[in-house]
């Protein structure tokens, strides 16, 4: 996938691109993320709040099961997250697609810091589904042809 496209995926999640993730690989079942935690991500530790760590490996997850194909999408069905070391600095979280049905990917994911030591693993199981159009608060800012009720 080209850095275009990589951006064009990343940027169709509200949540992920308001974190600051930035996707760097996204084929053949692997993906990987880069981020610093910004001040407002930390907790009162000064290490990257444990719920934006576990949502940079849901969407490294999200991003593996889906690099096998693009033009579905994924929710999450369960995820389990084991922290194993302060989050601090610049990470990088790999994902990678273990194995998929029809319906069902099963993935993990690790966050390694800027030393290389893994600070948190997760595996996951998502659902492939077919694309939707947006319908949260977001979608209500854009056009909308007139309705014929």
């Amino acid at each position: 996938m080209s850095e275009t496209d990589l951006k064009a995926f990343a940027s169709r999640i509200p949540f992920a691109r308001h974190l600051g993730f930035d996707i760097t690989r996204f084929e053949g079942g692997e993906s990987e993320l880069r981020y610093t935690a910004k001040p407002e991500h930390l907790n009162t530790f000064d290490v990257t709040h444990g719920g934006a760590c576990m949502t940079l490996l849901d969407v490294t997850m999200a991003a593996a099961a889906r690099s096998e194909t693009p033009d579905l999408g994924v929710v999450t069905i369960e995820m389990k997250t084991s922290f194993m070391h302060p989050s601090v600095g610049p990470l990088v979280a790999k994902g990678r697609l273990m194995h998929r049905t029809a319906t069902l990917a099963f993935t993990e994911a690790t966050i390694f810091d800027e030393q290389g030591r893994a600070c948190a693993h997760a595996t996951g199981t998502f659902k492939y589904v077919r694309k939707r159009l947006p319908t949260g608060p977001a979608s209500a800012n854009e056009q909308r042809p007139p309705s014929t009720d």
